[in-house]
Parts: structure tokens; C-alpha cells; sequence
């Protein structure tokens, strides 16, 4: 259960990043929650990831894929 809210939490982060200080304070709460989490280890990717060019200026940040692929993975293995 708490892989799955984690999945949704990053999901959810990387959707309203962009739109932070625009959050009501009730929403606010747990999009800092979820900042303090996931901040520290998309830094880390970010450092050891380096980001994948898809065109002429543009690359991806691989980062969250990344995370959210070793969080699938664990959600799989918590299974069996």
C-alpha cells in the first residue's frame, strides 16, 4: 500500500512542480511532504543520470523515470 501511494505521490509531484506556489494550503501540506521525500533522491539521480536528448534541444529528465521504474520493481517483488 505504501509503494502505491508513493507511485501516486511522484506522479502527482511532477504534475503540479510547475504550479507550487500556486497550491492552496490544504494541497500545499502534502505537495511539501512529498517534496521533502523525493527531493533529495531525484538530486541524486540527477547526478548519476544524465539527461536523454530526444531532438535538437530537447532532453528528457530521466530522473523520476528512473524512480518510478525502482518503484514498480519493488511494488513486483513485494508481491511474491
Amino acid at each position: 500500500m505504501l509503494l502505491n501511494i508513493l507511485i501516486i505521490g511522484l506522479f502527482l509531484y511532477s504534475k503540479l512542480l510547475p504550479y507550487k506556489d500556486r497550491l492552496d494550503k490544504r494541497y500545499k501540506g502534502a505537495f511539501d511532504f512529498f517534496s521533502k521525500l523525493f527531493n533529495p533522491i531525484l538530486n541524486f539521480l540527477r547526478g548519476v543520470i544524465k539527461p536523454f536528448q530526444v531532438g535538437s534541444g530537447l532532453s528528457v529528465d530521466m530522473s523520476q523515470i528512473v524512480l518510478l521504474i525502482v518503484l514498480l520493481l519493488l511494488l513486483g517483488i513485494g508481491r511474491f
